[in-house]
């Protein structure tokens, strides 16, 4: 059937659609239940249109002060959604209550795409709990040494870049995101950006956020579209599912090969392989494994970049942080003696600071990634209903002023206590709340501090210079954009995904702090095809 004989069937969806909201507005009764405060709905569409498309979180903060409360509420499109401001309350409902408020939203077109391999978008229930099995085996706290050398060498990969093309700062961050989920799931050695594994993620990523919102297709509100044929989620899904396709299999069939030829580099899949030739697996088993390596590897890139973009923005724009880590690196590792390693991290309370002040200053999903509730709610005298989207603003928490001073200032210093000691504020929210939190958080944090420490033990951070040696002022924004797209006009982004906070494109001048440093970083730098047991952040 040609598009043009489907036109009377679009003409009927819109008048059905149309009609459910007018009959549901006409007919039902006023709702006196008390929910929380929040923007007045529309006619029909309720908050459809007042949900920011942009730096949500910061949106979110305002409308607290504004509506004075720390937990808001909105109904766009039937669609309920909860936000919460405070710590004590996201602590409350998805640390005390999670019992109730671990479910996720259901996004349809998840399916459609291929991309509900994802278990940390799974249901509450027997199969995320399988999947958080096996996940947890090899990211719980007691495991996470097994990542130290193929961590240590990938960020040594990364000085050695720096040194070598400091203009492509942000490549060889981004390399470094993707390169160490890739090796430990896959034993994949990616050699640039140009991988034509990298290159097809970064495509599926780029369609998929056109789709994923409710704001991107109207299959995210009306479930029943997903059977209608020839429409514009219908021809993206298509492309993006041929993409999710590649993304699964271009690993998993390199590593067949490899160890076809004997080549195979250990990681989790190949460790898994291996034990299924030999003492047999069950198909949900392999099925499981596969979700918790693609897994890693989705949630792993974006966030981590997010993280090291914003570091080498902060630290390039101040100076005086610099120095006193400097100071600090050098008492401990000696001038240029060596780099730094893991068991040298209690021992520098400086830059665990800067790590954590990194975290709280700019959480990478702001929003965090919702939760869903399982059943009826009642909270401080507001009922919340079972199917209610909630989300925890982690950057309204991380920049409360009634916890944090001057909360917008960069201060890794805020982390010691009088006596000079840190704190035991060491919580990092960015990683989540409850049963659904982030279970890479171990993992991510090795990573990430190891990356800081040794930037800074070998480098040297300052903006650009002109021809007259006047310094260029950086860029100083950041964008927090959510999964949507405008299809219609009142078609918004409803939050059901979350934000990604990202720097924007800045420059820097990257120089090594004296020659023993650069000499220090060749004699470190390993071969990129190298090899190492380890598994990251999921």
């Amino acid at each position: 059937m040609s598009t043009t004989d489907w036109r009377p069937v679009y003409g009927v969806i819109t008048t059905f659609i149309i009609g459910r909201f007018v009959v549901k507005h006409l007919l039902r009764r006023k709702d006196e239940t008390p929910h929380p405060p929040g923007p007045k709905p529309k006619f029909l569409i309720g908050n459809a249109l007042d949900m920011p498309l942009e730096n949500a979180s910061q949106v979110y903060l305002e409308w607290s002060k504004k509506f004075n409360s720390d937990i808001l509420y909105m109904n766009a499109l039937g669609n309920k959604i909860i936000v919460l401001n405070s710590r004590e309350d996201a602590d409350e409902l998805f640390e005390k209550r999670a019992r109730i408020y671990s479910d996720r939203p259901y996004v349809p077109t998840m399916k459609m795409m291929g991309v509900d391999f994802n278990f940390g978008f799974l249901p509450y229930g027997d199969s995320w709990r399988f999947h958080r099995r096996i996940a947890q085996q090899i990211l719980r706290a007691d495991a996470v040494h097994q990542l130290h050398p193929i961590q240590t060498q990938k960020v040594h990969e990364h000085l050695l870049g720096l040194l070598q093309t400091p203009e492509r700062f942000e490549d060889h961050n981004k390399m470094l995101s993707l390169t160490i989920p890739l090796t430990t799931m896959y034993g994949y050695h990616a050699q640039s950006l140009d991988d034509p594994l990298i290159v097809s993620a970064e495509r599926f990523s780029t369609l998929a956020v056109a789709v994923l919102s409710p704001g991107g297709s109207l299959v995210n509100v009306f479930p029943a579209l997903r059977h209608v044929p020839w429409t514009w989620t219908q021809r993206m899904v298509k492309k993006i599912k041929a993409l999710t396709d590649q993304v699964k299999a271009i690993p998993l069939e390199s590593l067949k090969r490899d160890m076809a030829n004997g080549k195979a580099s250990p990681s989790f899949m190949t460790d898994f392989l291996e034990r299924k030739q030999t003492v047999g697996a069950s198909q949900e088993e392999e099925e499981a494994h596969l979700n918790v390596a693609n897994t890693v590897y989705a949630a792993a890139a974006d966030t981590t970049i997010s993280a090291t973009q914003a570091f080498f923005y902060l630290i390039t724009a101040h100076p005086e942080v610099q120095a006193k880590a400097y100071a600090e690196l050098d008492c401990v590792l000696g001038c240029s003696a060596r780099l730094p390693t893991f068991e040298d991290r209690p021992h520098l309370p400086y830059i665990e600071a800067i790590y954590r002040e990194v975290m709280r200053w700019c959480p990478p999903v702001s929003m965090g990634v919702p939760h869903a509730t399982t059943e009826d709610d009642w909270y401080k005298g507001y009922f919340i209903p079972k199917g209610t989207t909630v989300f925890g603003n982690i950057w309204a928490m991380t920049h409360d002023e009634r916890r944090y001073q001057d909360p917008m200032a960069f201060k890794p210093d805020r982390f010691f206590d009088e006596n000079g000691n840190l704190n035991d504020d060491k919580r990092i929210l960015a990683y989540g709340f409850g049963r659904r939190v982030c279970l890479g958080k171990y993992a991510a944090s090795d990573m990430l501090w190891l990356m800081m420490a040794s930037v800074l033990s070998c480098f040297k951070l300052g903006p650009k210079t002109d021809q007259n040696g006047h310094e260029i002022k950086m860029n100083d924004g950041f964008k927090e954009i959510g999964l949507m797209m405008y299809v219609v006009p009142f078609a918004r982004d409803f939050g059901y995904l979350s934000y990604v906070r990202h720097k924007t494109p800045y420059e820097c001048h990257i120089d090594p702090r004296s020659d023993k440093h650069r000499e220090l970083i060749l004699e470190n730098a390993k071969p990129a095809n190298s090899t190492g047991l380890v598994q990251v952040h999921a």
